[in-house]
């Protein structure tokens, strides 16, 4: 089936919005998010259908027959989950947005989001990462399987809207936290992690915490209920929204964790752990993206220091 063609404004009230993976951090905040914008959110468990099943996923849309999609499901997880779990985090994120993407297709789906990385651009890109650094430069070894996934989601979108003029963009978002999130010490992101590292300190009564990596890389955060669904689905002008996040290195990030009560934050060099091999998970993720027809949204971060 034809998708409807692409509109320069997409409004959201009284539209049924489907949200792929909304039991997770970033499905659930676009939840609660699409709660107050007048419209019928439509979700799916994974018992209901399992999106890396290709046959499932197509009866699911073709059931629910949605105006709009949000793409935020994923297998996703940290440096240790990325690095030893490749097979799982290649296959199962490609085989998610393929289907989800294909599906929404053939079901006339008016208007998709899918929801990348920042991780996707080169490890040594400059800073700030600009959009055309894409695919200029080898990828962080660490979680390469699941950037990949990623591009070619990015990819995806952008072959329907040239072949079928289907209205599929894409958004990278930057590091998220929040709500929901993971915070197991094998699998979690490096602010979960942090947090977990900093209660559990508290708790025991420890003055002292320590981090991964050499404190070199900087990271720059958004709370995931600071994404604008409007924004992100072209409720304004097209390629033209602005997130904003904190930027911290690790000296800054030392000041906060002292202002909380602790002594010290030390960080150590992976080379000289049992992770040998393993060095920093990357220089930085700050991303400043440019307009790109429709494909990719703009994360704006001048005047963005801390």
């Amino acid at each position: 089936m034809t998708a409807a063609p692409a509109e320069a404004g997409f409004d959201l009230a009284g539209r049924r919005v489907f949200v792929a993976g909304h039991g997770g951090m970033v499905g659930s905040a676009l939840v609660r998010r699409l709660a107050r914008e007048g419209c019928e959110v439509l979700t799916a468990s994974r018992a209901r259908a399992d999106l890396v099943d290709q046959s499932a996923t197509r009866a699911l849309l073709a059931d629910m027959r949605p105006d709009a999609v949000f793409l935020a499901a994923a297998k996703v997880g940290g440096i240790l989950a990325n690095d030893t779990r490749p097979a799982e985090f290649l296959y199962e994120n490609l085989m998610i947005e393929a289907n989800v993407i294909e599906a929404a297709h053939a079901a006339g789906v008016a208007k998709l989001m899918f929801l990348g990385s920042s991780c996707i651009y080169p490890r040594d890109a400059p800073q700030p990462i600009a959009e055309d650094a894409l695919l200029t430069g080898p990828l962080e070894p660490t979680n390469e399987w699941y950037a990949v996934a990623k591009i070619a989601g990015i990819k995806l979108c952008q072959a329907y809207r040239r072949q079928h003029g289907a209205d599929f963009i894409s958004a990278m978002p930057t590091n998220l936290y929040g709500t929901g999130d993971n915070y197991d010490p094998a699998s979690s992101h490096v602010l979960p992690a942090m947090v977990r590292r900093v209660v559990e300190a508290r708790e025991a009564g420890r003055r002292e915490i320590t981090i991964w990596g050499t404190g070199a890389p900087l990271r720059e955060f958004m709370h995931a209920d600071d994404l604008d669904v409007r924004g992100l689905v072209g409720g304004g002008q097209r390629d033209e929204y602005d997130f904003h996040g904190m930027i911290f290195d690790a000296p800054s990030l030392s000041a906060a964790l002292r202002e909380a009560g602790f002594a010290e934050v030390r960080a150590w060099d992976w080379r000289e752990t049992e992770h040998a091999g393993m060095d920093d998970y990357s220089q930085a993720y700050m991303p400043h993206m440019d307009k790109e027809n429709g494909t990719l949204v703009s994360l704006n971060l001048e005047g963005v220091k801390r």
